[in-house]
C-alpha cells in the first residue's frame, strides 16, 4: 500500500498537481507513523490497526486522483474509515487514562458519548481546515490542497464521521485492548 501511495505521489509530480502531491506526501508520512510510535513511544499498534491506518491514507490519496469526483460514495467511505481511526485513538487514550488513575472514572455510557463528541469535534475541525484551505488557495490563486464541495457535503461528511464513531463504539473497543494497554503502560 505504501508503494501505491508512492506511485500516486509520482503521478502528482508528473502532472504537476499540487493537491495530489501534498496529500500523497502526507499519506506517505502517515504510513510510517505506526513504526515511529512503536520505536519512539513504545506504543504497539496491532497489525489490523496498522493496516486500517495505511488503507485510510491510501484511499484518500486515490480519492485525490479523481475517485472523489467520479464515485459518489467514495467520500463517505473515506470519512467513515478516517472517523473510525479518530474514534479508536480517542477511545484507547481515554480508556488508558481511566485505567491508569483512580482520579478519574469514565462510565461506559459517558465513554461512548465522549467518543462520539470527540470524533465529531475533530470532524468539524477537518471541515474548517478544508474551508480555510479553499479560501487560502483562492487568495493566492493556486489549486486547493483540500477540497470542500459545499454545505451539503460538509453535513454528509459529519454524518459519516458519526457512523465511524458509532461503529467503533459498538464493535471496535475490544479490538483496541492492546493499544489501550500500551498507552496505559506509557503513562506509567
Amino acid at each position: 500500500m505504501r508503494m501505491a501511495v508512492a506511485i500516486i505521489l509520482g503521478f502528482g509530480i508528473a502532472t504537476l498537481n499540487l493537491g495530489i502531491v501534498v496529500n500523497a506526501v502526507l499519506a506517505l508520512g502517515v504510513t510510517y507513523l505506526p513504526a515511529l510510535l512503536r520505536r519512539d513511544w513504545g506504543l504497539r499498534l496491532s497489525p489490523g490497526l496498522t493496516f486500517v491506518v495505511t488503507l485510510a491514507v491510501l484511499l484518500h490519496a486515490l480519492g485525490m486522483v479523481g475517485l472523489y469526483e467520479e464515485v459518489w460514495w467514495y467520500d463517505h467511505l473515506t470519512h467513515t474509515l478516517s472517523a473510525m481511526l479518530v474514534a479508536a485513538v480517542g477511545y484507547a487514550t481515554t480508556r488508558a487514562i481511566d485505567l491508569h488513575t483512580d482520579a478519574v472514572s469514565f462510565p461506559p455510557r459517558f465513554l461512548s458519548l465522549f467518543l462520539l463528541l470527540f470524533t465529531l469535534a475533530l470532524g468539524v475541525l477537518w471541515e474548517v481546515l478544508e474551508f480555510l484551505a479553499r479560501l487560502g488557495a483562492a487568495a493566492i490563486d493556486v489549486e486547493a490542497v483540500l477540497i470542500q464541495y459545499g454545505l451539503e457535503d460538509t453535513i454528509l461528511d459529519l454524518v459519516f464521521d458519526t457512523v465511524g464513531a458509532v461503529l467503533v463504539a459498538l464493535f471496535g473497543t475490544p479490538r483496541l485492548a492492546e493499544l489501550t494497554e500500551s498507552i496505559r503502560e506509557r503513562l506509567q
